[in-house]
């Protein structure tokens, strides 16, 4: 199709009248057609009334149709073919592979919410039938059953243009849980959000949708995000981004007559801590491994382990050796935005400009908006004895934390940050040292790995893709996985209404044979 360069405010193709955005090749610095004249406050007014007004509508939708709506969503997208991939790769420098992997992912989470929809067991159903005979007070019949909160309102990251962007998974779960959702198009792939957006727009037409399930805006600055957050008409939000932006939201949210939760996935260094057997055993190739996973996509992922910590001796050497070599090596990628670049590099700058960090290499120098890999060392003590270097460096660059023995890696493990994830690399004899860190990695992590890498989340059932601030802004959620859902729910009770009233999940007889907890005893 030909990119407009519109906004989509339900079935309508809308120009704005605000400052142009208009997308980069990072890897050419060519401009890429078209322009996208951001909008203004009436029109994220108009995409919010769209959504109030589809609300009710939508979020009583039967759970196939509902299911049905996901799937046709992600056949829309495959049916978008290579049109998408090609401007994905324009617009954001990432390889055919990686597009084409993240398209999969897309879609594969949306039929992953397709079927948790259809199953039913996230309207989490129970009842307590009425026990007028109970001495000394009679129970009322009790029901209780979890709707939508209401439209969503869904921020687009910069990295990853399709499985975190307009279909991705705040989209996906919003819907599954009978939301509405406007998103707010990130202004790096306004190409990519058109083509997916209008994917959307025709699975809510093929549906027999509420045309406010769903509008795509876009806009240059903070404006239309903070005028989106701040509605009276929106609910809840999902974002992906930097502590900063995220944080922005928060206060916005908090700040509304009506505070509203805001999901976001901000800051992780997603340390890995090296213990002393599996150290000592293969630090060779725990080092070239751990480049590996450090350079992956440039290290433009939330999961990216920006920290290695370890006790300092001859394994350790051996590790940061080859690490040493593996980073000069290192061939210069291709950065998302200039901007997320130019970020880098301020980020590697501060790091080599700490008096008490040196640096272990870099690898090899390449052309405009091309990530440097970066390694640096630095003592325990003073990481202890300095805020900064917990800062997040949103690209290859790691930070290695010598430590003088156990106890001061666990000083360590305390003093971080909530973090997206913690990795153990370990071996059997270490399980005793591994067991005295976990009750502090369980406090600071949404996922502990043993012996893996942390870049890369596994779309499916037990993930948990969050963390303490300033990992998420709320630790009890997850924005990956079926869990996710649960972020855009709530719970409702209905007592001793009549049978005719009653939803249809909470009849007596269980129409949608969904599992329910009947009287404190689960029943199929």
């Amino acid at each position: 199709m030909t990119l407009q360069g519109t906004s989509l405010i339900g079935q309508q193709a809308v120009k704005g009248s605000r400052a142009v955005i208009q997308a980069v090749n990072p890897s050419t610095g060519e401009t890429l057609p078209p322009e996208y004249t951001g909008l203004g406050q009436t029109e994220v007014g108009q995409a919010c009334a769209l959504a109030e007004e589809a609300f009710d509508s939508y979020r009583e939708t039967t759970l196939d149709a509902r299911a049905t709506f996901l799937e046709t969503i992600a056949s829309e997208i495959e049916a978008l073919g290579s049109e998408l991939v090609e401007r994905a790769m324009a617009e954001t420098g990432l390889p055919q592979a990686r597009i084409e992997g993240e398209r999969g992912r897309t879609c594969g989470q949306l039929r992953l919410f397709a079927s948790v929809v259809r199953a039913g067991e996230w309207l989490d159903v129970r009842i307590d039938p009425a026990l007028p005979e109970r001495q000394p007070m009679p129970r009322a019949d009790l029901r209780q059953r979890h709707i939508g909160l209401g439209p969503v309102a869904v921020f687009g990251a910069s990295n990853f243009p399709l499985a975190f962007s307009v279909a991705g998974g705040d989209t996906a779960s919003a819907l599954a849980a009978g939301c509405p959702v406007i998103v707010k198009g990130h202004s790096a792939h306004p190409g990519t959000s058109e083509l997916v957006g209008h994917a959307i727009q025709k699975a809510v037409k093929a549906c027999q949708l509420p045309e406010g399930v769903f509008s795509l805006l876009f806009g240059a600055g903070n404006e239309i995000g903070q005028a989106l957050v701040a509605d009276p008409r929106i609910q809840a939000v999902g974002f992906t981004g930097s502590r900063s932006g995220g944080t922005a939201l928060m206060k916005t949210a908090q700040a509304r007559p009506q505070p509203i939760p805001v999901y976001a996935e901000m800051s992780s260094i997603n340390p890995v801590f090296l213990l002393p057997e599996a150290l000592k055993a293969r630090g060779k190739a725990l080092g070239e491994a751990f480049v590996g996973s450090l350079n992956m996509g440039a290290g433009q992922f939330c999961t990216n382990p920006g920290l290695v910590i370890a006790v300092k001796g001859a394994s350790l050497d051996a590790f940061i050796d080859a690490a040493r070599d593996a980073v000069t090596q290192s061939g210069a990628q291709t950065m998302l935005t200039p901007g997320i670049h130019r970020a880098y590099q301020q980020g590697v700058e501060a790091l080599s400009g700490e008096g008490k960090v040196r640096e272990i290499a870099r690898g090899q120098s390449g052309g405009d908006y091309q990530c440097q890999t970066g390694l640096f060392a630095t003592s325990a003590s003073d990481f202890l004895g300095s805020e900064a270097l917990q800062a997040e460096v949103f690209g290859a660059s790691s930070l290695v934390i010598e430590c003088n023995d156990a106890a001061e890696m666990k000083q360590v493990a305390e003093q971080l940050e909530g973090q997206l994830t913690v990795t153990l690399q370990m071996d059997d004899a270490d399980i005793d040292a591994a067991k005295a860190l976990l009750p502090t990695l369980e406090r600071k992590a949404g996922r502990i790995l043993a012996n893996g890498w942390p870049t890369g989340v596994e779309v499916c059932h037990a993930m948990v893709h969050g963390g303490p601030y300033p990992s998420t802004s709320d630790s009890r959620t997850t924005s990956v996985g079926s869990a996710a859902i649960k972020r855009f729910l709530r719970p409702v009770c209905y007592q001793s209404l009549p049978a005719a009233l009653l939803p249809e999940v909470l009849q007596e007889d269980n129409p949608l044979k969904v599992s329910r907890l009947m009287d404190g005893k689960r029943e199929a």
